[in-house]
C-alpha cells in the first residue's frame, strides 16, 4: 500500500502506540445495540488474519470501529483505522455525505474523523466500509492503494482533493498530515447488506479451510462462524479500561484459539448426540428431571426439523436465528460481565428469553415454545451455548 507521508518532520518517538494510547471515545462499546453488520464485517477481517499472516492484530471499538494492524516488511507497523456505516440512506454516497458535519460541529464529519487517527507511532491508513456504493467523483477510492487510476496526480484524484479542500479547507492530522495524504491512503470498501457479508464469509472459511487441507462440514463452518461473532461481540462490548486485553486480538493469541476450536469440533464429532448437552448442563449445576426434560426436549426438535410436517423450512429458519441471536447476545453480555449469573440462573434466564420469542410470535402461528427450547439445547449440544461458566 502507498503511504506518503505529506510531513516527514515529526518526532517519531513523541507518538504513543495505538495499543497504549486509551481511546479519546468509548462510544461504541456503550452504546452498540444493532451493530450486526459491522460484527459480520469484523469476522470477515479475522478471517483475513487468520489467511494472512501481516494482519497482527486487530482492535475492535478503540479507536475507531476496527483497527487492522499490518506489519508489511520494514518498521513501522501501519494502523488501519476501518469506520462501518452500514445505516445509511438508500443512496449513493457522495463528497458532501463525507464533509457533513453533525450539528456544525467542527471534526465531527466522516472525513475529519477519519484524518484525526493519524496520532499514533503506527503508519496511518484509512478503510470507509458502506452498504452502498459511491458517486462516481469518489470512485478512485474505490481502488486498491497504489493503483495507478488512483494516483493523486490524476485528473479524478486532483478535482477530489479540490472538491475536499473546499469544503474541508486547511484540516490536517495531528502528525500534520492533510487531504492528500488521506486520499492517498484511504480505501473505500463496499460491501452488500449484512446477509451478504454472511454469504461471503461462509464461503471464505471454507475456502481458507480447504487450501489449508483442512475440509469440514458446513455445519462445522457455521459453528465455527458463531464462534468468530460471539469473539468480537464480546471484544466490542468489553471497555478499554480495565478489559484492553479482551479488545485486541493477536494473531498469535487467535490462532492458538483457532486450533482448540477445531479440535473440540474433532472431539464433539466422536461424541453420541446430546451428550455433549448433558455434560454441559451437569458442569453448570443442573441435574436431575432438569436436564431429562432438556435432552428430551432436543430430540423432539431434531425430530420436527427432519419433517416438512411441523412448519414450513423459512418458517423454521426464521426461528432457529432469532434463537442463535438471543443466546448470542446473552453469552455476550455475560462474557463481557453485564450479566453476573451462576449456571441455574443463567439457564433459567435463557429458558425465560425463548418463552418471550414465543410470545412475541402471531397469534396464528400457534405455540412454539418447545420448538424455540429445543432449539436452544441443540446449540447448546454442538457447543455454541454454555451454561456455566467455562471459557469466559
Amino acid at each position: 500500500m502507498s503511504l506518503e507521508t505529506e510531513n516527514l518532520e515529526n518526532d517519531e518517538d513523541a507518538w504513543p502506540s495505538i495499543d497504549d494510547a486509551r481511546p479519546s471515545e468509548e462510544g461504541g462499546p456503550i452504546a452498540r445495540k444493532g451493530f450486526n453488520y459491522q460484527d459480520e464485517i469484523a469476522v470477515g477481517f479475522v478471517l483475513e488474519m487468520l489467511d494472512n499472516p501481516q494482519l497482527v492484530k486487530i482492535h475492535f471499538e478503540t479507536h475507531d470501529d476496527l483497527v487492522l494492524v499490518w506489519a508489511n516488511g520494514a518498521p513501522p507497523l501501519v494502523a488501519e483505522f476501518v469506520q462501518v456505516k452500514g445505516a445509511e440512506a438508500d443512496k449513493l454516497w457522495s463528497v458532501a455525505d463525507l464533509c457533513l458535519r453533525k450539528k456544525q460541529a467542527v471534526g465531527s464529519s466522516i472525513f475529519e474523523k477519519s484524518l484525526d487517527r493519524d496520532q499514533h507511532e503506527e503508519t496511518a491508513c484509512f478503510r470507509i466500509v458502506t452498504l452502498r456504493p459511491v458517486v462516481s467523483a469518489l470512485t478512485p477510492l474505490t481502488y486498491k492503494r497504489g493503483n495507478e487510476a488512483r494516483a493523486i496526480d490524476c485528473d479524478e484524484m486532483v478535482a477530489l482533493k479540490a472538491d475536499l479542500d473546499g469544503r474541508m479547507p486547511n484540516v490536517v492530522s495531528k502528525r500534520g498530515n492533510g487531504t492528500g495524504y488521506w486520499l492517498d491512503n484511504c480505501q473505500w470498501d463496499a460491501r452488500h447488506d449484512e446477509v451478504a457479508v454472511k454469504t461471503h464469509n461462509r464461503m471464505r472459511l471454507f475456502e481458507i479451510m480447504q487450501a489449508a487441507g483442512s475440509l469440514l462440514l458446513l455445519e462445522h463452518i457455521d459453528i465455527l462462524l458463531d464462534e468468530l461473532r460471539k469473539l468480537v461481540k464480546t471484544a466490542g462490548d468489553a471497555k478499554w479500561k480495565p478489559d484492553k486485553a479482551k479488545k485486541i486480538l493477536t494473531r498469535k493469541a487467535f490462532l492458538t484459539m483457532w486450533d482448540a476450536c477445531l479440535a473440540k469440533l474433532k472431539d464433539d464429532a466422536a461424541q453420541p448426540s446430546g451428550g455433549k448437552l448433558i455434560e454441559k448442563m451437569s458442569n453448570a449445576s443442573l441435574t436431575g428431571t432438569v436436564v431429562a426434560m432438556a435432552v428430551d426436549m432436543r430430540l423432539d426438535y431434531a425430530r420436527s426439523v427432519r419433517t416438512s410436517r411441523y412448519m414450513q423450512p423459512d418458517e423454521a429458519s426464521q426461528l432457529q436465528g432469532r434463537v442463535k441471536s438471543e443466546v448470542q447476545n446473552l453469552s455476550a453480555k455475560r462474557a463481557a460481565g453485564t450479566l453476573d449469573l451462576d449456571g441455574p440462573a443463567f439457564h433459567a434466564l435463557c429458558v425465560d428469553r425463548m418463552d418471550a420469542i414465543n410470545a412475541s410470535l402471531p397469534a396464528d402461528q400457534g405455540d412454539r415454545s418447545a420448538f424455540l427450547k429445543g432449539c436452544m439445547y441443540d446449540i447448546a449440544d454442538r457447543c455454541l451455548l454454555r451454561f456455566d461458566r467455562t471459557g469466559l
